[in-house]
């Protein structure tokens, strides 16, 4: 017997709370876009906000539509196209309004690259997930993933927002890490999956505390935690690269 709700002609209705996890994806959409319009408008700060909230909802919408059991197609397509516009295209646009607008056109070839990279892992990541290949080690990402590429890119923009100054690299450097970030993308380095992350239960609360101060350092001393954590993302890419050297295919 069908317990799903049905229209007059037989089509399944969806409650609001199985909708909430495709509402959020249509917010971090909303927050990507405004963010570039800050980044125009030059408030610079705001607009990194706005990438990060669009960060904080990308982490929450799959597992809520995991969760309520309303997976759909167009809930994951709408996903995919989020991530492009969030971590593909408004970083980037962000640190080219912000430094590389009188770099000589070097500066827009690197937001193209990072662009078309990310691109690129999406529609590879695209691919894999039809393909419904289960012999792959959930444990590892094949390079790095879209969200924390868009959170290294911005790793200049953090460091000058937590020392109170402008741009204080050299255009050329600041292309160069954005062609250097989008690169690692696509590449075929071994990253660690935060969310196969098992933790002992009697580690449990240490782990939580650990997350509360995390959290409150994050508020307190926002930039400067932001350049801490991409510094520690760094850092356990390369402890895992000399044990993996290859991975298989993910996302």
């Amino acid at each position: 017997m069908d317990s799903e709700p049905r229209d007059e002609r037989g089509a399944e209705k969806l409650t609001l709370i199985q909708l909430l996890p495709n509402m959020l994806t249509v917010v971090a959409i909303c927050a990507g876009l405004t963010a570039i319009r800050m980044g125009l408008q030059g408030s610079y700060e705001y607009a990194v906000q706005l990438i990060l909230l669009a960060a904080v909802l990308d982490g929450m919408d799959g597992r809520l539509a995991r969760a309520l059991k309303s997976e759909s197609g167009m809930g994951a397509e709408l996903d995919s196209l989020a991530d492009f516009l969030n971590f593909g295209v408004a970083p980037g646009l962000l640190l080219y309004t912000w430094a590389l607008e009188d770099s000589r056109g070097f500066g827009w070839l690197a937001v193209l690259v990072f662009a078309i990279c990310s691109v690129v892992r999406l529609a590879r990541f695209n691919v894999q997930r039809k393909s419904e290949d289960k012999s792959h080690d959930n444990a590892y990402f094949t390079g790095v993933p879209s969200p924390a590429g868009a959170m290294l890119v911005m790793l200049p923009m953090f460091l000058s927002f937590a020392l109170a100054s402008g741009p204080f690299l050299p255009d050329a450097v600041l292309a160069i890490w954005m062609v250097l970030i989008g690169l690692s993308m696509i590449s075929r380095i071994p990253t660690w999956s935060f969310k196969t992350t098992r933790i002992p239960r009697k580690s449990a609360k240490f782990f939580l505390v650990g997350v509360a101060f995390a959290l409150a350092a994050a508020v307190t001393y926002a930039w400067i935690t932001l350049v801490l954590f991409c510094i520690a993302y760094v850092a356990t890419v390369i402890v895992m690269l000399p044990r993996r050297r290859m991975s298989p295919p993910d996302t």
